[in-house]
């Protein structure tokens, strides 16, 4: 493993705000309003061990949503592990996605919402002669966020459904301190599994739900991908170290969040979680869970400064690079990679698009102290377009959870693991819409890009027939995974297993290089930062 896993530590002010960065911007991944759906054949009533929905059917696919999951996780059961559903008589209308989890809107996607009652789940599949059969794979998507922001119920699984033959459900998980709050009383209450990890077990427990109900949807409860994005990533990437997901999926898709990347030590996020408590009043109280019960979501969620998955207890006893290394991961087949320009988005909103070429180089002297003209060298400014593309570049090849050497990282140690593929991948077309248009036109491939190729019409102006080519081999790739732990389609190029880092299969346009291997640690320097580490 590189060294830079091991001196990532000086970065972390900037990997703070690179991941609060993610709540500006996620949010924007609402998707457009969903068309009146149109009958149009095929059984729209399915019942699942709660009770039966009735869903809508669309050309090719139907979908079920807003099925409820999990108990409301309101009153005395805030912070504590999902409860099962009450089940319910007659025909539940499942034509709408259910309400997302509380959340802060900025005013750029996700409206406020201070619900908690939001554990819901959606369903698509495609219709057809599909629809009459049963064991179709089935793909769980987590959504991205920063842990703070975002809904399942934005992204338009319709793709691929009904290109890859897929049955694919989309999932919402509480969010913020009601999410993810640690705090030793807490603790106190489930000593098996402790505090700070609410989100993720809502995750497990869709997980679950997907291994009740699949069959009834068409799919195979026994060839289950679950697959994520950013935040949704961290997630893939704890499930895989999780002793109870244990036996819940077969194979994983982690998209720009390395699996090497430490998620939140329980010490951090319970000194954390007691600064919440004293911040709304609570940490004088006698019973401190019961006085944050009480606490209204509003101010829960304008207390909490940011985190996520808690390292330490039940739920996860260890870092995913440490499961890795040591071999109590679970043994899936894992797709893993990022995007070529990750930091073109995070680096712009922390200092600006107008940086100097001084402020880089006081930046990056701030950042790796001796090292730094060792840096600068390796990333002059004159070779970049602008200086903040420069910087944007050095933290998109090293430096956060997203960098292309970090993923690296990981890649070497999934495949260190027997019994199991690693397929490893980068997005890197420039053309693609930007989450956020910041670099006048030079955004490149930045965070999240790869998105719409899989979920249309999640942001931007829609794909160009070129795009589109490249959405239908990365939808064939992702989608026959699923079904048969490879990643291939008809004329596409080979996806070799990965066994080093010129394995990694660069995804772009025919005319800006194609789709074809690549050493992306060369790319990226990966020896020159080990050297650094």
């Amino acid at each position: 493993m590189h060294a830079l896993h091991r001196g990532r530590d000086r970065l972390l002010p900037l990997l703070t705000v690179c991941s609060l960065a993610v709540a500006l911007v996620m949010a924007t991944l609402a998707g457009p309003a969903a068309a009146t759906p149109k009958r149009h054949g095929g059984d729209l009533v399915v019942r699942t061990d709660d009770g039966a929905v009735r869903g809508a059917s669309h050309p090719g696919y139907r979908t079920f949503e807003g099925i409820p999951y999990a108990a409301p996780p309101v009153g005395d059961l805030r912070f504590r592990a999902p409860r099962p559903a009450t089940p319910w008589r007659g025909v539940r209308d499942a034509t709408a996605p259910g309400q997302q989890c509380a959340q802060l809107s900025n005013g750029t996607g996700n409206p406020t919402t201070f619900d908690e009652d939001c554990l819901f789940l959606n369903v698509t599949t495609p219709a057809g002669r599909s629809a009459r059969r049963s064991g179709l794979p089935v793909m769980v998507w987590i959504h991205g966020g920063s842990f703070l922001t975002g809904t399942g119920g934005s992204y338009d699984a319709s793709k691929l459904a009904v290109d890859g033959d897929v049955v694919v459900v989309t999932v919402s998980y509480r969010l913020g301190a009601l999410g993810f709050l640690a705090h030793p009383d807490l603790s106190a209450e489930d000593r098996r599994r402790g505090s700070g990890n609410a989100g993720i077990l809502d995750q497990q427990a869709a997980l679950r739900w997907v291994q009740q109900n699949a069959r009834t949807f068409g799919g195979n409860p026994r060839n289950v991908t679950v697959f994520g994005e950013s935040a949704g990533s961290a997630s893939v990437c704890a499930h895989v170290a999780s002793p109870g997901a244990r036996g819940l999926f077969r194979r994983a898709i982690a998209q720009s969040y390395s699996c090497a990347s430490d998620l939140t030590p329980r010490a951090t996020a319970e000194a954390s979680g007691e600064e919440v408590s004293r911040s709304v009043g609570c940490a004088d109280a006698a019973d401190v869970p019961a006085c944050l019960r009480e606490v209204d979501a509003e101010t829960l969620l304008r207390a909490w400064p940011g985190g996520g998955p808690v390292v330490g207890g039940g739920v996860l006893p260890r870092q995913p690079g440490t499961a890795l290394a040591d071999g109590s991961a679970h043994r899936v087949d894992l797709v893993h990679g990022n995007t070529l320009d990750e930091n073109r988005l995070f680096i712009p909103l922390q200092y600006g698009t107008s940086l100097t070429a001084a402020q880089y180089a006081g930046v990056v002297g701030a950042t790796f102290g001796p090292a730094a003209p060792a840096v600068l060298q390796r990333y002059p400014v004159d070779a970049y377009p602008s200086p903040i593309i420069a910087l944007s570049t050095v933290f998109s090849d090293y430096g956060s959870p997203l960098s292309t050497c970090t993923h690296v990282d990981a890649y070497d140690l999934a495949t260190a693991r027997r019994g199991a593929r690693v397929y490893a991948y980068q997005f890197q077309d420039r053309t693609a819409d930007p989450l956020i248009p910041l670099l006048g036109g030079q955004d490149g491939a930045s965070h999240a890009t790869e998105l719409p190729y899989l979920f249309p019409g999640l942001f931007g102006d829609g794909l160009t027939p070129e795009q589109e080519e490249l959405s239908d081999a990365m939808v064939a790739y992702w989608t026959s995974f699923a079904a048969t732990g490879r990643p291939h389609g008809r004329g596409l190029p080979r996806w070799p297993a990965y066994q080093e880092p010129g394995d990694v299969l660069a995804l772009d346009l025919e005319s800006s290089g194609g789709i074809g291997t690549e050493d992306v640690a060369a790319a990226s320097r990966c020896d020159f930062w080990a050297l650094l580490g």
